[in-house]
């Protein structure tokens, strides 16, 4: 006798509906206003970014691969628009002023 499966067949998740983008990068959306205009924000799991390496807009610095982090765009955007930011510098958004502080020798990208 095989024991019980709690989960559907397949992978499936059947609170979201089939072709989200929810379903593909694993995370869930929303959007916020800020600087006047209507953001979309979807939350990244790590699992789902492995071996992929972006720059946060918020502090210019690499977030690494497989870290769970936030994806950002205007909602009238489009995919060249999206910013992954680190999930503590998309909340501090507001309070950083425009100009990011380096150290010295810290590299200018």
């Amino acid at each position: 006798m095989s024991p019980r499966r709690n989960r559907p067949k397949g992978g499936e998740n059947p609170s979201a509906p089939p072709g989200e983008p929810g379903e593909r990068y694993g995370g869930f959306g929303r959007s916020e206003e800020w600087q006047g205009e209507d953001w979309s924000v979807r939350h990244v799991a790590g699992a789902s970014a492995a071996g992929k390496r972006y720059r946060c807009p918020g502090c210019a610095q690499e977030i690494p691969s497989a870290l769970p982090h936030v994806v950002a765009w205007p909602e009238h955007g489009g995919v060249e628009d999206r910013r992954h930011w680190h999930k503590a510098c998309w909340n501090a958004k507001d309070r950083r002023t425009s100009r990011v502080q380096r150290s010295r020798n810290a590299p200018k990208y």
